[in-house]
Order: structure tokens, then sequence, then C-alpha cells
């Protein structure tokens, strides 16, 4: 008798406990387009994309899986917002540099000029960490596409802009559901402290799940 109530204790404290993980509020935001399911929440996540970083390799969806990352939209020839999103994204890379469960994806929006040996000149310059920050180029469109309906922001090329490109200069923090959870001004030294304080809040976040 004494072994059946004790273990319907534990059944009712393992029920208690499980309701209250599930039940656990977000402590970030989700960006995007939310669905109701038959008993969850269906968010907006990052769609599947097949790109090629500075070391030639294969950079997919599998590379991200399970990870916390930035991602991020440029090309090598900017002279405007793109070397202070770099700058920016470098001081982010040096707070996670150990960190294996992060990483940053900055995307070419003119892949036809930022090849691979490019993005490799470009990546030594802001002291980009191989296995940590990957700069991607691949079909223009994917990316293009990627950008607007994934990462919900804008990338493409603009024959009237001063340098031929228009692309957004947010950075975008995304979980390990692939999730979006922040958007943040990459060109603001502000922003970028809040997204490094929110990389870390989201880490607290996921590990409870």
């Amino acid at each position: 008798m004494k072994l059946k109530i004790i273990l319907n204790a534990a059944l009712m404290s393992f029920l208690l406990l499980a309701c209250k993980k599930n039940s656990e509020p977000l402590l970030l935001p989700v960006f995007g387009e939310k669905k109701l399911g038959n008993k969850d929440t269906i968010y907006h996540t990052v769609g599947e994309f097949n790109l090629t970083n500075q070391y030639r390799e294969t950079i997919t969806l599998n590379t991200v899986k399970n990870k916390i990352y930035v991602a991020d939209f440029f090309f090598a020839t900017c002279q405007s917002i793109c070397p202070e999103m770099s700058k920016n994204l470098a001081s982010v890379q040096k707070e996670f540099e150990d960190d294996n469960s992060f990483l940053i994806l900055s995307h070419s929006v003119n892949p036809k000029h930022d090849t691979i040996e490019v993005l490799n000149d470009y990546s030594k310059v802001y002291g980009a960490k191989k296995n940590k920050w990957h700069f991607l180029t691949g079909n223009k469109k994917q990316i293009y596409d990627l950008a607007k309906n994934s990462y919900l922001v804008n990338a493409f090329e603009d024959d009237g802009s001063a340098e031929g490109f228009l692309h957004s200069e947010l950075f975008l923090l995304v979980d390990k559901q692939g999730r979006i959870r922040g958007m943040y001004d990459g060109t603001d030294n502000a922003s970028v402290v809040k997204l490094i304080a929110d990389i870390k809040l989201l880490k607290t976040e996921t590990s409870s799940f």
C-alpha cells in the first residue's frame, strides 16, 4: 500500500513538473506569422537553404540544427553600413567564441562578385573563426528569397542605389528551433549590446525545454 502511495505521488510530481515546463513563458518574442495547431502554436521558422561558405563547405539547415545563431546580409564591396555591421558581428563572435552551440551566418547579396575567394579574404579582415562565422554565397534568387521569406528582411539588387544593392541592416537572432527571436540594428552599438544579452537570455530559455 505504501509503495502504491509513493508511486502515485511520484507520478503526480512528474506530471506537475511536465505541465510547469510546458507552460513556461518564452523569454523573448517570436517574430513572423503564427498559426494554431491542434494543441500548440505553430511559429514561423527559417526554411531550407543550401549555400557555400568561405572554405568551400556546404552550409544547410543541418549546420545550424540545435544551435542558436545570428544571421545578416551584406556584400564585400559595400562601403556604407557593411563595415560597421561586420565589425559589430566580430564583437558578437568574441563574446561567444568558445561556445560550440552558437554560430553566425553572413549572406552575400552580390554572389556574382563575392566568390569563395573574395569571402575568404573578407572574413580574415574581421577575424572570422572557422566553424563559428560563415560567410555565404550561392544562388542569388535563393539568397534573396531566404531574406524575404525566412528572415523577413529586404535584400535585392537596385541599380538606383549608390552601390547597386540594398539590404537590411538588421541582425536576426534565431533559436534552436529555427524561430526568429530578435531583430537588432547591426550599425548601432547599444542594439548589439542588447543582442549579446538576448543571446545569453535565450540560452537560459532553451536549456529549460
